[in-house]
């Protein structure tokens, strides 16, 4: 299974679930460590950790209604930073899910903690791999406050429900 296949899911069923705020928002994927994401060692391959953490931070730009706000005003996410810290390893075939929170912000960045917790009997809630991001909104202009975009999709969401 390609992860397009996987970003394709993830685009229709973020759709279906329910709302989140846009003040520290945070949300759960449960996921399967598929054959196209391990590495030699047999285990999830350390840079895949990162694009399902990719994967978490779309959902959660549906969910809050963020992704539409950038779309509108032809806005683009970047991810300036990230590090994570890999305690156990993911197996094949092996189910997860991903935390991800908005833990703050500043004049430029979000601030986001991504955390892989097993879903399997055996090591059921056990934290596998934990990490943090930064991330900006891009304009042709440059970079968009953190509050400015906050603002901007409140407003939108304020229009919609009037």
């Amino acid at each position: 299974m390609n992860l397009y296949l996987r970003m394709l899911y993830l685009l229709i069923a973020s759709v279906f679930k329910p709302r989140l705020s846009i003040h520290h928002p945070k949300n759960t994927l449960s996921l399967r460590v598929l054959p196209n994401d391990i590495d030699i060692n047999r285990h999830m391959n350390n840079g895949r950790f990162l694009t399902i953490c990719d994967l978490s931070r779309v959902d959660m730009f549906i969910r809050t209604g963020l992704a539409k706000t950038m779309m509108r005003e032809n806005w683009m996410p970047v991810v300036a930073e990230q590090t994570m810290v890999y305690k156990r390893p993911l197996n094949l075939f092996q189910s997860y899910d991903i935390e991800m929170e908005i833990t703050g912000w500043d004049e430029k960045t979000f601030h986001m903690t991504h955390t892989f917790i097993a879903n399997s009997k055996a090591s059921k809630g056990r934290i596998l791999a934990q990490g943090t991001s930064k991330g900006c909104v891009l304009s042709k202009q440059g970079v968009i406050p953190p509050a400015e975009v906050i603002e901007k999709v409140q407003a939108r969401l304020a229009r919609r429900q009037a």
